[in-house]
């Protein structure tokens, strides 16, 4: 079976993961601090005085949205990625299989430090939908297609697909830290996505 028929998996799961509309997103951390919500570009703006004291993770991605949006197997279906130009996606597929991971879908910073109380925010700016979800431990995402391409492994918990938030194209998460310690986020559809969030006190 070729990769790219392969990858209806994927699509099957994105599109019951991603496409579910109506529902409201859940948590998507098991942080004691529920404070973390998703929110659109629009009103993204009352947040800015507290991310001031605080640090902003980008979620980046270069999908073509010509070869993303098309219906499998050549892509992964429409409305897959709403940005312009960039990596097609039999080149995406080529990149995770031989690298284990595809450089321009990454979380930037790779590692943040914080004090106790400032904001934790969460920004996606590419075309993709993402998620910023804390974990114990990194592990694979809920698209098994992605996890077996490269190597990620079994699902971790905090990637159930039916709990995690979805960060759509413009939409960011913010959450006040409550806890000194070490935090580790990754995107649970793309798990090569990573961050490490380091709290200390003031």
């Amino acid at each position: 079976m070729s990769i790219r028929l392969g990858f209806v998996g994927l699509c099957t799961v994105a599109a019951l993961a991603v496409g579910c509309e109506g529902k409201a997103p859940l948590p998507a951390s098991p942080s004691a601090s529920d404070h973390g919500q998703a929110i659109s570009a629009g009103t993204a703006a009352r947040f800015s005085a507290e991310a001031e004291k605080g640090k902003t993770v980008s979620l980046m991605d270069a999908c073509d949205p010509d070869t993303f949006n098309a219906p499998p197997p050549a892509g992964i279906g429409p409305g897959t990625c709403s940005r312009q130009g960039g990596v097609q996606f039999g080149n995406f597929l080529d990149q995770l299989t031989r690298h284990h991971s595809v450089g321009a879908w990454h979380m930037a910073p790779g590692e943040v430090m914080l004090k106790l109380g400032d904001v934790l925010s969460a920004t996606n700016k590419g075309g993709e939908t993402h998620t910023f979800t804390e974990v114990e431990d990194y592990g694979g995402g809920f698209v098994q297609v992605l996890n077996t391409l490269g190597g990620f492994g079994a699902t971790v918990p905090e990637c159930d697909p039916t709990k995690v938030q979805m960060l759509h194209p413009g939409e960011s998460f913010h959450e006040t830290t409550d806890e000194v310690g070490v935090e580790k986020y990754q995107c649970c559809i793309h798990p090569w996505m990573r961050t490490e969030v380091r709290i200390v006190q003031r």
